[in-house]
């Protein structure tokens, strides 16, 4: 059962991240109710960036992530591992303000073996020696603080957040210490082409899922808005009263 509530969390952050395309990145997060409750007081504009990510998925990012899937999966991959390992060294940094120590050291040490016998994290030395990536990110470093989640906000390009995540990604450039390692052209473009790229890979891989959300549902914003806060609400551990973890999703992606 663990490891199926794993692998769904792992699926639906991809399917609700390929729902829209992050290509730039654009303050602090004010209070709001947790649990099942939803904050959305910016629903009015929120709808309207939904609908020009809607057309953006339609006319530009799903075309392009069905040429992308041509590709033989073999090379997908080896792009998805690189780009996972350039941001291995903020997901140490964040378990660091987190104090775990663990998880610290895990992911400091799959960082070194697959920059160095992955060659540069094409790779997955590490996790063919069961040490898998512990992803984490500020956004969970300020639930952890015990920052609230904030209003749900849908960004253009970026697709569904709270305040609080969003004010993590903001935040996650300038944590990862590669942020600041001086390329140079041609250089400069590798990591946010293989970002573009790892979220085209997943866009291809779950077009059906997201078609269905975007496409195919009665409101597709209330639909990426409910399964957004629920897949993040899971992955930071957020329980009912009762103490127990309900994952809505696992019957969908257990199969």
């Amino acid at each position: 059962m663990q490891h199926v509530r794993k692998w769904s969390a792992i699926a639906r952050r991809h399917v609700i991240k390929a729902l829209v395309l992050p290509v730039f990145l654009a303050g602090c997060a004010t209070s709001g109710p947790e649990g099942s409750a939803v904050d959305d007081p910016y629903e009015n504009v929120n709808r309207k960036v939904h609908e020009f990510n809607k057309d953006f998925d339609t006319v530009l990012f799903r075309p392009f992530s069905q040429a992308y899937g041509v590709l033989p999966r073999y090379l997908r991959t080896r792009v998805n591992n690189f780009r996972a390992n350039l941001e291995l060294p903020g997901d140490i940094v964040n378990d660091a303000l987190q104090a775990k120590p663990e998880d610290f050291g895990h992911n400091l040490f799959r960082f070194l073996v697959n920059t160095t016998v992955g060659v540069f994290g094409i790779f997955d030395a590490a996790g063919s020696w069961g040490m898998e990536r512990r992803s984490t990110d500020f956004g969970e470093t300020l639930y952890v603080w015990g920052v609230e989640e904030g209003a749900y906000v849908e960004v253009p390009f970026f697709g569904p957040y709270t305040q609080r995540s969003l004010t993590g990604e903001v935040v996650d450039l300038f944590l990862n210490p590669l942020t600041f390692v001086g390329l140079t052209p041609p250089e400069n473009y590798v990591p946010p082409t293989t970002y573009v790229l790892e979220k085209s890979d997943y866009r291809y891989e779950f077009s059906s899922t997201v078609d269905e959300v975007l496409y195919d549902s009665a409101d597709s914003y209330l639909q990426t808005r409910q399964i957004y806060l629920d897949t993040r609400r899971f992955e930071l551990g957020d329980t009912p009263d009762d103490g127990g973890v309900i994952d809505p999703y696992e019957e969908l992606f257990s199969e």
